[in-house]
């Protein structure tokens, strides 16, 4: 994986190699969730300072890696973890909250994506594109078909999130074939405020800067919300079909990577999403 042309000339973006670049990875989300955002580690965790699950050891860890200083500093993670990481865990992370049965019988290859964040500093476009780039290479390199896992509102208060809810109900909700459903139990109903009574430009330019991200490569929503109380979220399951990439961002990676992003243009009918209302809104 390679640099991207921006000013952080010493910005790279690859898979971490090593157990310490790993832990490294770790101790950035810590510092972002639990230090920054204010979630609730357990004992184990505030004593080692890192954020850590039974799922790190299955998965690759795509880092962003910042070599100006005497020594490489890790400023963003991502997780992917493959169908057969999830095998031996017993499950995906996000089948804690949401029916993935609808995935997992697609017949598709799967990657769930999960434990993104970056250091305040770096949180610039250059920084998540090059994060995306690393996705891009990762999905060509292993044939992904299906991408998917759960982003965050950073709010427990429905009423306060339900404008980009709804929205993302009425305009980006998943075709029923593929569209993962909340668990009983921990299912927030998205639809609340009807679409007619929506702006919804105003509503996509206030979305956090990852769903936006998700939403602009041509991605789709499963079907109900659900608190995480652990992070203090409210999280919504994002699935990305490759084969559905929008054109743009397809083209863009595809020259960046040197190499074909997996699916095609075309695509069964009974499987695309009805994109028409988010393209008309050219965002």
């Amino acid at each position: 994986m390679s640099q991207i042309d921006t000013e952080l000339d010493t910005v790279s973006v690859r898979l971490a190699e090593t157990q310490a670049e790993v832990e490294a990875a770790q101790a950035l989300r810590y510092k972002v969730f639990y230090e920054e955002y204010d979630a609730l580690p357990n004992a184990e965790m505030i004593a080692q300072k890192r954020d850590f699950d039974e799922y790190d050891a299955y998965a690759d860890h795509l880092i962003v890696v910042d070599s100006s200083g005497a020594s490489d500093k890790i400023v963003g993670t991502y997780r992917m973890l493959q169908r057969s990481g999830a095998d031996q865990v017993g499950q995906f992370y996000s089948s804690s909250e949401y029916d993935l049965s609808p995935l997992l019988k697609s017949g598709s290859s799967l990657l769930e994506l999960g434990r993104s964040c970056v250091l305040p500093d770096y949180r610039t476009r250059p920084v998540l594109q090059l994060l995306w780039q690393g996705i891009a290479d990762y999905i060509s390199e292993h044939d992904i078909e299906l991408m998917f896992g759960c982003a965050s509102l950073h709010s427990t208060d429905i009423k306060s999130i339900s404008k980009p809810l709804s929205y993302l109900h009425h305009y980006h909700l998943a075709p029923e074939k593929i569209r993962p459903r909340a668990l009983k139990g921990q299912y927030i109903n998205m639809d609340i405020i009807p679409q007619e009574d929506i702006n919804a430009r105003r509503v996509f330019s206030e979305l956090p800067p990852l769903i936006k991200g998700y939403l602009r490569a041509g991605s789709c929503i499963g079907d109900g919300a659900v608190i995480d109380e652990q992070f203090n979220t409210t999280d919504v399951f994002v699935i990305v079909q490759t084969h559905l990439l929008t054109d743009r961002y397809r083209r863009h990676y595809e020259r960046k990577i040197q190499k074909s992003i997996p699916g095609s243009e075309d695509s069964d009918d009974d499987n695309v999403q009805d994109l028409s209302a988010y393209k008309k809104q050219k965002l």
